[in-house]
């Protein structure tokens, strides 16, 4: 199975996330900030990541431009899922390389769906 990177420093829902991602037999790893994340990218190298941007030490922006810019992770694909709503927002993560956006509050249903799609699995 897929292994998936959750970057997300509430851990209320980095950890809501991790359950519901575990149940569906997902392989999943946490990281509280992006500087831990970008650590556990580079060491786990996982097939997919769910990343938040507002975090402590580096936000995920910076995670987001470090992973597209580097040779062997430009092609990862990576979840946004933030407070960050507005359009602005949204249209930023997108022009750094985000490929599927997702705005707090959300359903973990979703998060589920997003995942299937970006690792091109059947719905």
């Amino acid at each position: 199975m897929a292994k998936i990177l959750i970057v997300e420093d509430e851990r209320d829902i980095r950890s809501l996330v991790a359950k519901a991602l575990s149940a569906k037999g997902y392989e999943v790893f946490e990281a509280s900030n992006g500087y831990e994340g970008w650590y556990m990218l580079q060491k786990e190298k996982p097939d997919l990541v769910i990343l938040d941007i507002m975090m402590p030490v580096m936000d995920g922006m910076e995670v987001l431009k470090k992973i597209r810019n580097h040779p062997e992770f430009k092609e990862m694909p990576v979840i946004m899922l933030t407070g960050k709503s507005e359009d602005k927002d949204i249209l930023e993560g997108y022009s750094v390389g985000a490929d599927y956006y997702i705005t707090k509050p959300f359903d973990i249903k979703t998060v589920l769906i997003g995942v299937k799609m970006m690792l091109g699995e059947k719905i």
